[in-house]
């Protein structure tokens, strides 16, 4: 029985996924594309100021090791013989920035989150330096001068942190994203590990060209980024070198994508037009463009979407990005308590079913696409005091829902053909209301895979399919049928409307918050202006409401 079992499934490919809230490694069956098995791991974040979000590079690492061994541990109660996984594929959360010590190993300093705001003063600094007429960083990388990507967090490590400033001195730093980080340990570390990213993952520092897909010269000068600090950039999917360690040593590692990307290739968007949207800490639209870098005249990314193989032709992509989509549910779950699971947000939202003209915009970390405007800041807006936390809960379900619309409807005006439906992946997919939420507010339907882990899935078909590996077809006719769960609009699209133009009133009003920015120096100076009494009535208000959210009397 065991030995039939075996020679059905055929060659297994795993699959690193590095996202911000948690790591996990799955394996697939490389001729269905059935998951088999896969292990899970919640990663701390941490903020040390108002604004600052980090992580520990080596608390990553462990994580992927630790669900390395726990999926092949339960592989073997399942009897299937790890032999079998021929290849690894890596997917990661993208912009965020690990710098470390190529001769030790060891991180010179926490990873700078991609959501991260210390460097709102470098990007203001920075933007006026940039002619109105050229703006070359744009032109070439695709990407607004923003506090998101890489090359401002890295100018900022090597600002501030002697650490890193001295190993730069002495030709010992190295820098990457996650991807880096992961792929350089995972091949042997100081033991000749590779230090290589992909062009995803490199389209994503602002240090890139997109056009020419090699580092650009004029943009590491204008960041003030040594040049010798970079990984070297491959495709999407190749042979980068070979685990060194672990229970799956000796396997290649041949895949890697940035998390959206691989999104997109689990989706099996190769086509020009194809789009998909993927609900995770943050929420990301991306629609393929083909083998033309479409500009964006309504607040998207232009971005490299993948490249498979080393001699293979890039694809591109618009993408619209929402800072905080599974964040606030995490948020109601850690800071307020108002869930003590991120899966009671659904139960809490059904008990209501409304929320009751309560809107709450999450823009913890200002807002991206289509604004891009860092001066916003959280509200929740329209309170009574018939309010609940139930009534909170849904409206944070219909935050990640209009944030959706926003995007879509530039990308809609960008590519001036309305999709008819939205293809949609994620962790917050196994939510039926948010699902059911998401059609009516976007009055399309909403389709969702059956096995909504198309990112893994994404890195596993990339690293399956690598030259050296071949046990993944990405022909169309070899590619596996997936079954999909539709959900259609259930309200009028006036009502649709009405309840889209209230949440654009909410958006107006959470920006111009922050009108003095100096997380980087934590200066307290804004406060200083500020009559006592303003914090004598604002922490006054922030108990009471606190209690009265968390049902406390």
């Amino acid at each position: 029985m065991a030995a039939s079992k075996k020679a059905v499934l055929g060659p297994l490919v795993g699959a690193v996924d590095q996202g911000t809230s948690s790591t996990r490694f799955l394996v697939f069956n490389s001729k269905t594309a059935e998951l088999l098995s896969h292990h899970q791991v919640e990663i701390k974040q941490e903020f040390p100021r108002e604004g600052w979000v980090e992580q520990d590079p080596k608390e990553i690492l462990h994580s992927v090791y630790e669900c390395i061994e726990k999926t092949c541990e339960k592989l073997g109660q399942l009897n299937i013989d790890i032999s079998n996984i021929k290849a690894i594929g890596v997917s990661n959360q993208r912009e965020t920035t690990v710098v470390w010590d190529r001769l030790t190993g060891e991180p010179l300093y926490n990873a700078v989150v991609w959501l991260d705001l210390r460097t709102q003063s470098t990007v203001e600094s920075l933007s006026k330096r940039i002619p109105g007429n050229n703006n070359f960083v744009k032109s070439k990388t695709g990407l607004p001068l923003s506090t998101y990507f890489s090359a401002v967090k890295l100018r900022w490590l090597l600002d501030n942190v002697r650490k890193v400033q001295k190993a730069v001195e002495e030709k010992r730093a190295l820098f990457g994203t996650i991807d880096s980080w992961l792929i350089w340990s995972l091949t042997g570390g100081v033991n000749g590990g590779v230090h290589c990213t992909d062009v995803t993952n490199a389209s994503r520092t602002m240090l890139f060209n997109i056009h020419s897909l090699e580092w650009d010269k004029q943009l590491c000068e204008f960041f003030g980024i040594p040049m010798e600090i970079l990984p070297n950039v491959r495709s999407s999917s190749e042979i980068y070198g070979l685990m060194k360690a672990g229970a799956l040593e000796g396997v290649p590692i041949s895949g890697c994508l940035g998390d959206q990307s691989a999104a997109l290739v689990g989706q099996m968007c190769f086509q020009n037009g194809q789009a998909k949207n993927t609900y995770g800490t943050g929420c990301f639209l991306l629609c393929n463009t083909g083998h033309k870098c479409v500009f964006s005249d309504h607040g998207l990314l232009t971005t490299v979407a993948y490249k498979l193989g080393r001699d293979k032709p890039v694809y591109y992509a618009l993408e619209g990005s929402v800072a905080i989509a599974g964040a606030v549910i995490r948020w109601l779950r850690d800071n307020l308590g108002i869930i003590k699971t991120s899966e009671e947000i659904e139960k809490l939202a059904k008990e209501v079913g409304t929320s009751y003209g309560c809107y709450f915009v999450p823009a913890f970390s200002g807002l991206y696409a289509p604004y891009w405007e860092p001066s916003a800041r959280g509200i929740i807006c329209g309170l009574t005091q018939f309010t609940n936390k139930c009534h909170i809960a849904f409206a944070a379900l219909e935050a990640v829902c209009f944030q959706t619309r926003e995007i879509l409807d530039a990308m809609n005006r960008d590519c001036g053909i309305p999709l008819s439906h939205l293809q949609v992946d994620g962790g917050m997919t196994s939510n039926k209301i948010l699902m059911q939420l998401q059609a009516d507010i976007l009055y399309i339907p909403v389709v969702k895979p059956s096995m909504p882990e198309t990112t893994a899935l994404g890195a596993a078909m990339a690293a399956g399919a690598a030259e050296g590996v071949g046990v993944w077809s990405l022909e169309p006719e070899d590619l596996s049928a997936v079954t999909m769960e539709r959900f259609e609009p259930q309200i009028n699209a006036e009502e649709s409307e009405i309840r889209y133009s209230t949440w654009k009133k909410a958006v107006m009003k959470s920006m111009g918050w922050v009108t003095t920015q100096s997380p980087e120096s934590g200066d307290p100076s804004i406060f200083c202006s500020l009559p006592l009494g303003f914090f004598i009535v604002s922490s006054m208000v922030m108990l009471i409401g606190a209690r009265y959210i968390s049902g406390i009397p």
